[in-house]
């Protein structure tokens, strides 16, 4: 069952939208929040959120950033009177930006669109257990792209961005180099904090650099040793399969 949820600063409004949603939708979990704060300090978030962008203390788009971070798969919709935040909403990876007052028709839609995106997103974030390949999900230049992990070459951060390389595109997003570290596994080493390289693509290395079969990483010197023990492993375990 697809968790949604309403963050507004007015209450009214947040009923507003939980009646129009539970007359599509009746058995629909809801849950309502009265600012950003709310719904940074839950367990478990929701998995489609109706966020309002001016709110009293943090607003939206400040508490999109920092869901971002920790949900990478969450569908955030925007819903506000203004059309002035279209472009920042693209920043943190939104998926719709709704202008009040729209049609119960136009919430319909894109609640439902917001569904199957959600049932897509999730099938392929399944996928390890069921013995596939991992996935990336990320959404660059207003598309949402999936990238098998094990075709990534290396990543690098570069002005808030974390830039993935494989051998036929580079793909900028929004995120954390931390969090895709801890996603890609011990197929990966970190050898400087701007980089995150591949072993499976590794050609040659030195105490300053590693040259990949596309493109090259910085290595830090401290890294160095680590580095080579980890890749002598990751060798051994190759050659045991």
């Amino acid at each position: 069952m697809v968790r949604i949820g309403i963050c507004d600063d007015q209450q009214e409004i947040r009923r507003q939208m939980a009646d129009r949603i539970r007359r599509r939708y009746p058995d629909a979990v809801i849950k309502q929040y009265e600012n950003g704060e709310q719904v940074l300090g839950e367990r478990i978030h929701p998995d489609i959120l109706f966020l309002d962008i001016r709110m009293p203390g943090m607003d939206g788009m400040e508490a999109a950033r920092q869901l971002r971070q920790a949900e990478q798969n969450m569908i955030i919709i925007f819903v506000t009177a203004m059309e002035d935040y279209v472009f920042q909403a693209f920043d943190v990876g939104a998926f719709h930006y709704l202008v009040k007052p729209f049609s119960d028709e136009k919430l319909y839609e894109v609640l439902e669109r917001a569904g199957r995106e959600w049932d897509e997103r999730t099938a392929l974030s399944a996928r390890p257990d069921r013995g596939g390949p991992p996935v990336l999900m990320v959404k660059s230049g207003g598309r949402h792209i999936s990238v098998p992990i094990r075709d990534i070459i290396y990543a690098e951060v570069y002005d808030r961005k974390v830039i993935v390389h494989t051998m036929d595109a580079d793909i900028e997003y929004y995120g954390r180099m931390k969090e895709l570290e801890e996603r890609a596994g011990s197929d990966f080493f970190r050898p400087h904090r701007s980089f995150l390289i591949n072993f499976r693509f590794v050609r040659k290395y030195d105490a300053g650099t590693v040259w990949l079969e596309r493109g090259q990483a910085l290595m830090a010197k401290q890294n160095y040793r680590s580095f080579v023990k980890s890749y002598l492993r990751y060798n051994q375990r190759r050659g045991r399969e």
